[in-house]
Parts: C-alpha cells; structure tokens; sequence
C-alpha cells in the first residue's frame, strides 16, 4: 500500500520497504513546456564535490551505476533507478529537480508527483500541483537522504532560475561561465544524446515502454573549435622600419658610456613612439622632440656596467594609450576580479533552500512556513529577518498553563507564526541545534528552546527527587514528528547514559525521555555554611538502557 506524503514530511525508508534496490518516478508536464529531471548525489555539506554524481540526460548514471536514468516510462515523464547499498559513503543525499527547458513558470504545470517503487509495489508517492509555485522555474521535489538510515524527505520546494541556477546552488560548476572561444562559421551544432536503454529491471504498472525521449537540447554546449594558432602563418616584422609618414625611431643613446649594440629590430610597439605625441614631459625628457626615442631606462633598467639589460616584458613602462601589445598585469579600466563587497561578504550568503528548516550557521537558521503547511511556535522576540507574507500571534497558555508554568520554572513565552515564507530565528548569539522527532520523544528544559513545529507535543514533566535548590524540578518532554530547536551556551557535548553518569542541574540541556533521572546529592546540605564548599552539592544521576544520551553544555545557566 502506497503511502502519500505532503510536503515536508520525511519518513525512514526502512520504514516503507525492506529492499535497497528502489525504482524513483517523476511525473510532470504542462502545455508548451518541456522539462529536464535530473539528480543531484550531493556531500554531508550539500555540496555537488563531485559532478559525475550529477545524473541527467547528457551523464545518464553515477561512476559505479548506484544511480541510473531509466528514462520515460510506466507513466512517468522520467524515471530513476537507486541503489541505496551501492552509494559511496561520501554520497549523504540524492536530490531529484525538475527545470523547465526555456520560458515558462511553475505555477502552469499540471498535477504531477514524485514516487517510490521497491519490489514492483508503489510504497510512497508525493504529489503536488502548479497552484503550489508561482515564478519558478525550477522545483526540488524529493530527497533521499542519509541520516543514520536513508530516509525520504518530500521538499516541494519551488527554485528562481533553470538548471544551470540550480547547479551553481549545489556548488556545481557552468561550462558558461568560462571565457567564450571566438565563434566559426563550420562549427556544427551539437548532436543529440544518444538514446539510454535501460537495464534489466522491474518496473511496477505493466511493461516498459520503449524510452523515446526527444532529442534534448544539450545541457552545455560544447565550444566552438579553437582556432589553430600553431597551424597559422608567423607574422614577422620586417628588419627595416616601415615606410610613410612616421619617421623611424632614432637609435637608443648608450647606457652609462657603453656603446650602442647593433641596430637590431625591437618588438612592434615596445619603446616605440605613439603616432600621436605624448603631452610635453609626459614620459619624455624636456625640449625632447616627439620622435625622439625614450630616454635610457624608461623601457628598460640600467645595465650598471656591463652590457645593456633585456627588454622587460611587454608594454613594461609603455605611455597609457600607446598602441602594441597589452600592458602587463590587469590593464588599466579593467575590472579587478572578485574584489569588492560582493567577494567579500560571498562566504556570509545564505544557505541554499530545499528544507523546513535550514541552519544558516551556528547562531542562526531559517524556517520556510511553506514547507509543510503548517504553523511554528517560536520563543517570542526571536524573529530576526522574515521574507513573505507572514503574521506573528501571541500564543498563550491559558490561566492553567501559566499557573503550571510559574510553579515549575517551565514557562515558555511562544509566538505563533503562520503564513506563506521564511522566517531567521535567534536569540542572545546563543548555538542552535535544529533535532529531528519521527514518533519519539525527549526533554529539554523551557530555558534551551527556541522553537518548534506545532504538531509536536509538550508537557511539563517532574523529575524524581527530594527538590533541587532554584526551581529546576521540572522539564519539558516533547513528543510526536516534527523539528525542535535547542539553544545552547557554546558547543554542547552528547554522552552516552551509564550507571554513574552524573551531571550538574544548571549545566544540563536535553536527555533521552527514556532515561530515568533523579536528584543525587553528594555533599550534605549542612557543609554550605562552611568556606569549603565546593559549590557541587545537587546534580541529576542518570540511568537507563544502552541508546538513551545526555547532552550537556560548557555553561551553568
């Protein structure tokens, strides 16, 4: 039975098929379009390092074929086959895109989705609609991605520009981006991929149909043949000055007293007058006439002694407008480079989009309202930046809510926030730690949370013991699927539970909800009167099977 799935939601995939071996579907059309679906087999950061796990229509499969077009079939405008045993291990997530091929927008496109087929059974299956998008012109739809196990994560998330945008998201690298070679008339248009057949392999919903695919428009249009420079006639100067109007160039006056060298040809343009003269005493020497030659040392340095030095390289020391080759280094005008602001602040961009919830860095992360449909409950104030039409409600507790919390320490003061865009959350420079719930739980004090999706559930949860001095009796559990972000002081560290793992009260952020904790004081009470107290008199014992973890930050709230 297949199992539907809407936007933002992620499930294992050992939790749909036991198999590896997993047949991806896309369907997607509209009038007038034709679109490009292709994989990206990106690193733990995201990142396209390696472009032959870049899998479309001009690189049909990945180097060990774990990732493989099949083309169009069964149904579907393309297809995928992914072999998730196969993967190499610095392969973390499989990103399927759809682009349209030219103009066109997202928002035309007709129902379609994104499904899995394991065994010859449709197991899950996304759809969308064009109602869902508006200007794009690329969408992420799906992710099969590596966190301990492989998990499905449907995305739905629309992408301003085509492929080549797309690529360069990812980190990829564009052909077009390289300086264009001058343009030949005989160059003939790149021919069209050749057809990929696919393997031997079960596809649900009757038999394969023949994959006929149009001749797609190349990706990256091969470069127009450059033009053969060793192959070409060399140009030589003649030994004689050329004849006209401009007289010839007199000859150059010894440096320091050594005669003269023979009058051998120099390179067109290096130490020759412009046609026009120079402003007076631009370069020249005073009452020099224009036709004069340099002075000695202008175009090359002193020889101090012994025979005249080499010409420097060209147009060293040339008068700015003077005709020959180009001077060395960036010639005057040009730009410089990446210099500049946007070189600067390029390592500070924000990160590339496809998830609910995306860290921008340690301090900060994005939420996309859009993605998923629905509300996120934040610690109010936290808001920093937000893009779209989005709206921030007080979200009370109730007079028993704020009772509960006044009496436990354990009141959180929550906005709601709705709508359709993204919204940067923050609070006092503190380290944000986005964790992922699918059906369990854990407890984390009210102090450590930023914000959370509002499908999880939270109660206020007791703690075991005689009472621990300032109020932290209490915490909160929270329970079902969705994302929890945990604010820390500094970098936390995650231990696992043992029989004699003990941590400080005030030091302590989240446990496993299936460790059982209670109050373990060490030091009697009596010994604070003394000037030896040692100022560890109340921690939390921790107990509980091999998988439960603590996590404890280098600061005592």
């Amino acid at each position: 039975m297949s199992r539907e799935f809407q936007r933002g939601h992620k499930a294992r995939i050992s939790d749909l098929t036991a198999g590896t071996d997993l047949y991806v579907g896309v369907q997607i059309s509209a009038p007038g379009l034709t679109f490009d679906i292709s994989c990206f087999g990106l690193d733990a950061d995201e990142r396209l390092s390696d472009d032959r796990y870049f899998v479309f229509f001009n690189q049909p499969k990945s180097p060990e074929e774990s990732i493989q077009l099949l083309g169009a079939q069964a149904g579907d405008t393309e297809s995928f086959r992914v072999t998730l045993d196969r993967i190499p291990a610095a392969i973390h997530k499989l990103s399927f895109t759809a682009t349209i091929d030219g103009d066109g927008q997202m928002s035309r496109i007709a129902p379609g989705y994104l499904r899995i087929v394991a065994g010859g059974e449709e197991v899950a299956r996304y759809s969308f609609t064009g109602a869902e998008f508006t200007t794009e012109r690329a969408v992420m739809l799906g992710d099969l991605y590596l966190k301990d196990v492989w998990r499905f994560a449907a995305v739905g998330q629309g992408f301003d520009g085509g492929l080549e945008a797309l690529l360069k998201n990812f980190g990829g690298e564009v052909a077009e981006e390289e300086p264009p070679a001058p343009a030949q008339p005989e160059a003939a248009a790149p021919s069209a991929a050749p057809g990929f057949a696919p393997p031997a392999f079960a596809v649900p919903g009757g038999p394969a149909a023949p994959a006929a695919p149009s001749a797609p428009q190349a990706f990256t249009p091969p470069p127009a043949p450059r033009p053969d420079v060793h192959g070409a006639p060399t140009l030589v100067e003649p030994f004689t000055p050329p004849t006209g109007t401009v007289p010839p160039p007199g000859p150059a006056p010894a440096a320091f007293g050594h005669p003269a060298p023979p009058s051998a040809p120099l390179p067109p343009g290096y130490g020759q007058p412009p046609a026009a003269s120079a402003p007076p005493g631009y370069g020249q020497a005073p009452g020099q006439p224009p036709s004069a030659p340099a002075p000695p040392g202008y175009n090359s340095p002193p020889s101090h002694g012994g025979p005249p030095a080499a010409p420097m390289p060209p147009g060293y020391g040339q008068v700015p407008g003077q005709g020959g080759t180009p001077s060395y280094g960036v010639p005057q005008g040009a730009p410089q480079g990446a210099a500049g602001v946007g070189a600067a602040l390029q390592k500070f961009k924000e990160a590339p989009t496809g998830q609910r919830w995306t860290q921008q860095n340690h301090k900060l992360i994005r939420v996309d309202l859009g993605a998923g449909g629905q509300p996120v409950l934040a610690r109010q104030g936290s808001m920093v930046l937000y893009q779209g039409k989005v709206d921030f409600n007080y979200k009370g507790a109730g007079i028993t809510g704020r009772l509960v919390g006044n009496a436990t320490g354990q009141e959180m003061q929550l906005m709601r926030c709705t709508g359709q865009g993204q919204v940067f959350l923050a609070d006092d420079s503190t380290h944000l730690h986005p964790v992922e719930l699918q059906g369990d739980a854990i407890c984390v004090s009210a102090e450590n949370v930023l914000a959370f999706d509002e499908s999880l559930q939270y109660e206020v949860r007791r703690i075991e013991g005689h009472g621990i001095p300032g109020g932290a009796l209490f915490t909160m559990q929270f329970q079902g699927t969705g994302t929890l972000v945990v604010k820390t002081h500094g970098t936390p560290v995650v231990l696992p539970v043992t029989p004699t793992t003990f941590a400080d009260c005030h030091a302590v952020v989240a446990w496993s909800a299936a460790s059982q904790v209670i109050v373990s004081s060490q030091v009697r009470m009596r010994r604070n009167a003394y000037a030896g107290d040692t100022g560890e008199s109340v921690n939390l014992q921790f107990r509980g099977a091999p998988g439960n973890f603590i996590v404890v930050q280098p600061y005592e709230v």
